[in-house]
């Protein structure tokens, strides 16, 4: 309910549209398990050396070095929408927002990452078309 309240709180110009949103929002909930410290734990129980190396991976990762830690952060947003990972959406976006990206930055970058799904799809495109000539 945390969610449908803080959705209510935006514009989406009209209350269907609100609705809409918060019935997503609870299949969402159905489809992927919530992110918990106990569901960390558990994968970490399962493989401790493998996940301690991931953290320390992912730590390293998004330090600041030449990139500042706030483009990393809306560079992993990006690329979480081309990889569709609720769970990146949610927590990158997050800490983008913690590491002072704005709205319009986040969803600029967003729009990169669509374009560049698009172009993908558009490049792909002649694989098919050399598919289509060799049966001819």
């Amino acid at each position: 309910m945390k969610n449908s309240r803080r959705i209510q709180k935006m514009n989406f110009g009209s209350e269907l549209n609100v609705n809409l949103l918060i019935i997503i929002m609870e299949t969402e909930k159905e489809l992927y398990p919530p992110a918990t410290p106990e569901m960390s734990k558990k994968r970490a129980d399962l493989a401790p050396e493998i996940a301690e190396a991931f953290r320390n991976f992912s730590r390293t990762v998004f330090k600041a070095g030449v990139l500042d830690e706030k483009t990393k952060q809306l560079i992993a947003v990006a690329v979480a929408h081309v990889t569709q990972c609720p769970y990146c959406i949610k927590s990158h976006t997050q800490v983008a927002l913690k590491k002072g990206a704005t709205n319009e930055e986040l969803m600029e970058a967003i729009w990169v990452a669509s374009e560049m799904r698009a172009g993908a799809a558009y490049a792909h495109s002649a694989i098919a078309i050399q598919e289509m000539e060799i049966t001819e």
